[in-house]
């Protein structure tokens, strides 16, 4: 039956119009790609601050802009992830690789959202700059780093495999 509906889902007009478009296709692709960019390009440095880098630079400076940076970029990323799963639906939901990217996107999105709550209930905006951060905020960071880079090598083997 779950196998049914990913078949009607690729069957869909305008999944079957982007998956034929010479230009459509390219354009979504390139979409997610911006959004993974976003996405790992917000995170990364705010996961470095977080685990020990840039000290003299206050955390919530990487925060504070960051944060948004890789909401749209994860936006992005999911609009057209969809997208451009839909054209070989039953292929993608069968792909241990698939499956095994899509947890992790959960897992980093889960991670990003513990860290601004632990961020938030500790007020770090109140820690000494040279301060260390506290061990779970610098354990959720590597967590984060490990995650979303993993995510980038699933994703381009997608690709080959």
């Amino acid at each position: 039956m779950f196998e049914q509906a990913l078949v009607s889902v690729e069957n869909l007009a305008f999944v079957s119009a982007l998956r034929n478009s010479t230009l459509m296709y390219p354009v979504v692709n390139a979409g997610h790609i911006l959004g993974v960019s976003l996405l790992v390009g917000g995170i990364v440095p705010l996961d470095l601050r977080l685990i020990g880098f840039w000290r003299t630079y206050p955390v919530m400076v990487f925060v504070d802009v960051l944060r948004i940076t890789a909401a749209v970029g994860l936006a992005l990323a999911v609009i057209c992830g969809a997208l451009l799963f839909a054209t070989a639906a039953p292929d993608y939901a069968r792909s241990p690789l698939f499956q095994a990217k899509i947890a992790l996107v959960l897992l980093g999105v889960l991670n990003a959202l513990t860290l601004g709550r632990v961020m938030t209930r500790r007020d770090i905006r109140s820690l000494p700059m040279e301060s260390p951060m506290p061990l779970d905020l610098r354990a959720g960071g590597l967590l984060s780093l490990v995650v979303w880079i993993s995510v980038l090598i699933l994703g381009r083997l997608l690709g080959y495999f």
